[in-house]
């Protein structure tokens, strides 16, 4: 009882790829959607050591003050004065987010003390000031 095989009885095989298309780009849109995205202030600043240092989570507002006495937020230098107005639009874009002042270690300590205070006067109660831990 051998059966054979005729052109007529042969099928070929297809492989769907539409599904696992759909798959990937659900996958890729899920990483985009979840991810977040931080914020470069447009400068470099060479920021002090501390050894007492603990990471931060979360933070999506970095504010420098450079040791020439200029502050950068989201890539533009500001004036003190617009701080905090620059700082209140940021939190109320992303809620709960935390402000990280990033300062030179040759700036002024004053600048500091004022962008930290316009920070807190935005209604942000998480600030922050970056350090390196050596």
């Amino acid at each position: 009882m051998r059966r054979s095989y005729t052109e007529s009885d042969y099928q070929p095989v297809h492989i769907n790829v539409i599904p696992l298309i759909d798959v990937m780009f659900f996958l890729v849109l899920f990483f985009v959607a979840t991810s977040s995205f931080i914020r470069e202030t447009g400068v470099d600043v060479n920021r002090p050591t501390a050894r007492s240092a603990v990471a931060q989570d979360k933070a999506n507002i970095i504010v420098s003050v450079t040791k020439n006495g200029e502050i950068w937020i989201d890539r533009r230098k500001v004036d003190i004065r617009a701080l905090r107005a620059n700082v209140e639009r940021m939190y109320a874009e992303n809620p709960g987010s935390s402000v990280i002042i990033a300062a030179d270690e040759e700036a002024q300590t004053g600048l500091l003390v004022a962008a930290l205070d316009e920070a807190r006067l935005a209604g942000v109660q998480n600030v922050a000031i970056a350090t390196y831990v050596p």
